[in-house]
């Protein structure tokens, strides 16, 4: 089943799509939104699972569906907390200033919590007031929507409390972060709007791909039209989707419409760092990751971050070929108030 909330109002509403992204049936009289279905979903999730069905059958009213029109899944939620399932992007960062990743990084994962209340659509533009120093990053990311997860959830148990899985673009300032770090208290300001992909799917709908919490699939990104990322988002996973909401919920439960995110996703290569998708690699899933690979082997960064008028494309196919969530594409604008 596949789930979008195309913009109406602060919080969309909530349609049903076709697996093929083309068609969708208003899900109003099922719940008028994505957040009032996850609020309900033992009692929701049947009817909007017959609206999926009649959507694929054509006993539905279907109008024409187009990514455009989608706002993210949620375009706000109770929570957003991005955590770092794939290390080798934190051994990058930490090689790239001659830092060593603390051992407890490998068996307790990195998590923050970021702004929940202002999610960017998946076509909309990235707006910065400016372009210049604040070192303006993309990161593909994968995430899951939970239901309510009680406080003290296991690893093991916390399967269960995944409803939906959807793409990100996780902004990112790079040149903001340090400063920010340093006073010891976390992001805030170097972690502007995060983008999701046009629809979020129920696990079963990604078949075998979707196994032991994790997403086997490559991530695509595309950058100002060219192939920069197809790391694979089963690969060189230190924590699943399982652990990291089981991290999360150690000391509080987690409401419905909880956003988890997997952090960058990253992979290596014999061992080492990932090549270019030019080069045979599988490329990278932000800029910073392609800047500390130039560090730590040329003695600095060559690739600049982006500048407006840039433009990233997030996506993921099938097997076949068939985009499953349909795609992130953002352009860096100029911020007008």
């Amino acid at each position: 089943m596949k789930l979008a909330s195309l913009k109406s109002g602060r919080d969309g509403k909530l349609v049903v799509v076709s697996n093929d992204l083309t068609r969708y049936t208003d899900a109003a009289r099922v719940a008028p939104t994505l957040q009032a279905a996850l609020d309900d979903w033992d009692n929701v999730a049947p009817g909007l699972l017959e609206l999926a069905q009649g959507v694929e059958t054509g006993s539905v009213p279907v109008e024409r569906f187009h990514e455009r029109e989608a706002a993210s899944p949620l375009p706000r939620s109770y929570q957003w907390a991005d955590g770092s399932a794939y290390i080798n992007h934190v051994e990058l960062v930490r090689k790239a200033r001659g830092a060593e990743v603390p051992s407890s990084f490998y068996e307790d994962p990195l998590m923050y919590q970021g702004g929940s209340d202002s999610f960017l659509g998946p076509r909309d533009d990235i707006v910065m007031a400016a372009d210049d120093g604040w070192g303006i990053d993309m990161e593909g990311e994968i995430a899951v929507i939970t239901g309510d997860v009680p406080m003290g959830v296991s690893a093991d148990e916390a399967g269960a409390y995944i409803r939906l899985v959807m793409l990100v673009n996780d902004v990112s300032l790079r040149g903001l972060i340090p400063a920010e770090l340093a006073k010891g208290f976390g992001f805030f300001q170097s972690k502007p709007s995060s983008a999701f992909s046009p629809c979020a799917v129920t696990p079963d709908t990604l078949g075998e791909s979707w196994k032991d919490g994790a997403l086997h699939l490559p991530l695509i990104v595309n950058y100002n039209g060219e192939p920069f990322g197809r790391a694979s988002a089963g690969q060189d996973l230190t924590f699943n989707f399982h652990q990291l909401i089981a991290h999360a919920a150690k000391t509080r439960p987690l409401c419905a419409g909880t956003i988890i995110g997997s952090g960058t996703v990253s992979n290596k290569l014999d061992g080492g760092p990932g090549k270019p998708v030019a080069e045979g690699g599988a490329g990278y899933s932000c800029i910073a990751e392609i800047r500390m690979i130039e560090t730590i082997y040329d003695g600095a960064a060559k690739t600049p971050f982006m500048k407006f008028g840039d433009t990233v494309e997030i996506k993921m196919e099938d097997a076949t070929g068939k985009s499953i969530f349909g795609a992130i594409e953002q352009k860096v604008a100029k911020y007008e108030r």
